[in-house]
């Protein structure tokens, strides 16, 4: 695993209009090549607003930070043609089939003629979804959805990727086959941002955790390395618990 940093943040704050509080506040955090990054923390934690500055959707309030080694003033377009972007809710068109909506989010990454044919065709395969590849997305299960919509984001083939919940709501079956497709991914080159509540997964699948909490970073390490210098944690659940407390963290 590459030790270069492909997202470097210094002392990054963001603070929304009229808030009391900072949404990100004086955030470090170096990120290597190749790692599958957990991001992880309660709800309103910061996890989104750190996230849409990375992808470019946001502005800082203050700091620094660059993206493949790039900074989004002067390389913006090059920064969003590397990365994809996984969102929780399903980015699709119902009324069109899988195969339709992944020959459109494909060619706006420019893609086209017969490489994004079989790119789409290739995974979709790999996902199995081939048989349904002509059906309706109305028509698809949760599972199948969130599969098409995971395929949607890595078309293009990113060098980094953003994924927020990949397997909310899913059957064991697609939760499988969706952590498998994204190990592959991982191993061809692609870093992955992971962001969940799903703590036994974050577990088993990221190479790395970070634990955020009121817009600051507040432990980082493997997982094996969290559980084991948290006392008396059993897993990865203890060491969340143990860092950001029991209280609920409802948000409207």
């Amino acid at each position: 695993m590459s030790t270069t940093s492909i997202i470097h943040i210094e002392n990054l704050y963001k603070k929304y209009r009229e808030a009391d509080y900072f949404a990100v506040d004086n955030l470090n955090l170096d990120i290597a090549a190749g790692e599958i990054y957990g991001l992880l923390g309660p709800n309103g934690a910061g996890k989104t607003s750190l996230i849409a500055i990375l992808c470019g959707l946001l502005s800082a309030t203050s700091g620094t930070f660059t993206v493949l080694g790039l900074n989004y003033v002067e390389n913006a377009r090059e920064i969003k043609s590397n990365i994809g972007v996984v969102p929780q809710e399903y980015a699709l068109y119902p009324t069109l089939t899988a195969t339709e909506n992944l020959m459109y989010f494909g060619s706006m990454f420019g893609l086209k003629g017969k490489l994004l044919k079989e790119r789409v065709a290739h995974s979709l395969e790999v996902l199995g979804l081939s048989s349904f590849a002509h059906k309706r997305i109305e028509t698809f299960s949760g599972g199948m959805k969130r599969r098409v919509n995971l395929i949607a984001g890595v078309l293009h083939q990113p060098k980094l990727l953003f994924l927020d919940e990949p397997t909310v709501g899913v059957d064991v079956q697609s939760k499988t086959a969706i952590i498998q497709f994204l190990q592959e991914l991982n191993a061809k080159g692609t870093t992955i941002i992971y962001t969940s509540h799903h703590l036994v997964e974050a577990q088993e699948f990221c190479t790395k955790i970070g634990i955020i909490d009121h817009g600051k970073l507040f432990v980082e390490g493997t997982p094996a390395a969290l559980i084991a210098q948290t006392p008396t944690a059993k897993n990865l659940e203890d060491v969340f618990i143990s860092v950001t407390g029991k209280t609920l963290r409802d948000v409207v």
